[in-house]
């Protein structure tokens, strides 16, 4: 199965894929940390967007068009475009809020150091990655593309940040036990 029919399928089932745990844990974080703006890269049919107010500032970003598509369908009060995480269409630190939740995962390593930077360039304050976990970023079995877990607290060690958070996703919320790696970025003047 090739990248683009897995994510058309997936996109397809995203009613099914619905996680309402963590659409609410995700919502109910950014309002305690009074951002102003979100942005989900990786953001498909817009599942973890879907509990947020009509009329907070939220914009999503995927590189499927489709997803995208439904996204727009499904939530017009949002703005949702096709890119890709390696070259986010914003200015620097357009986003109080960024995140993503297993996104990491299916990025090639070869564009993984430029992922992270996109991430770290377009957040004002704070980045939240909720990915599939491995300490040495190994192979994750099982999974019809190549998946590998992400050590997010390691990469996130070479920029100016605060690790506010890097423990495991309860598993009421998040049956697949990913990791949750909250920074605040550290603005100097």
């Amino acid at each position: 199965m090739s990248h683009m029919e897995y994510w058309n399928q997936y996109t397809e089932n995203s009613d099914s894929n619905y996680n309402g745990e963590m659409a609410k844990f995700i919502r109910d974080l950014a309002i305690s940390l009074r951002v102003q703006n979100v942005l989900e890269v990786g953001c498909n049919s817009g599942n973890d967007l879907k509990l947020f107010p009509q009329e907070f500032d939220v914009s999503g970003i995927d590189p499927n068009e489709f997803a995208i598509r439904k996204a727009s369908q499904n939530l017009p009060y949002f703005k949702f475009k096709v890119d890709a995480i390696t070259e986010l269409p914003f200015e620097d630190s357009s986003f109080d809020f960024v995140f993503t939740r297993n996104v990491l995962n299916y990025i090639d390593d070869s564009n993984m150091e430029k992922s992270v930077n996109e991430l770290f360039r377009v957040s004002r304050k704070y980045v939240l990655n909720v990915e599939y976990f491995s300490d040495n970023e190994s192979q994750i079995q099982d999974v019809s593309i190549p998946t590998r877990g992400r050590n997010m607290y390691k990469r996130w060690l070479n920029f100016k940040v605060k690790i506010i958070s890097n423990v495991d996703m309860h598993e009421e919320i998040d049956p697949k036990k990913s990791k949750f790696t909250l920074i605040r970025k550290i603005v100097t003047v």
